[in-house]
């Protein structure tokens, strides 16, 4: 019964467009978001390539998440404290992690 679903839906992901491949022995995959990171130990990873994009599909049962003590910030902001302070890339990122993000606050700091 397995067998015969596979092969159906390797007929309608090739009616739709994609190509399916299992990734194999995949050893981690990590989620990064701004305010945590998600790992998806030895999970299974299957690869569906489209025309214009690529789906991937992870299964896991060993997850593990942690807060992540250094947030992300939008490239848009660090470039906007970069163009309004005249500071390089590295220096923006530091003044964005010293203000926990506050934009304003990070010109202001590297401006005065």
């Amino acid at each position: 019964m397995m067998r015969s679903g596979n092969r159906d839906m390797r007929r309608m992901l090739d009616r739709m467009g994609l190509d399916m491949k299992d990734l194999g022995s995949v050893e981690e995959v990590i989620i990064k978001t701004d305010v945590k990171e998600i790992y998806l130990k030895k999970p299974q990873v299957v690869e569906m390539k489209g025309k214009d994009s690529t789906i991937f599909q992870v299964v896991a049962s060993d997850i593990e998440e942690t807060k992540r003590d250094v947030p992300s910030f939008k490239e848009e902001d660090i470039v906007l404290v970069m163009q309004q302070a005249n500071v390089s890339k590295e220096k923006a990122i530091v003044a964005l992690t010293d203000t926990k993000g506050d934009i304003a606050q990070a010109i202001l700091n590297l401006t005065v």
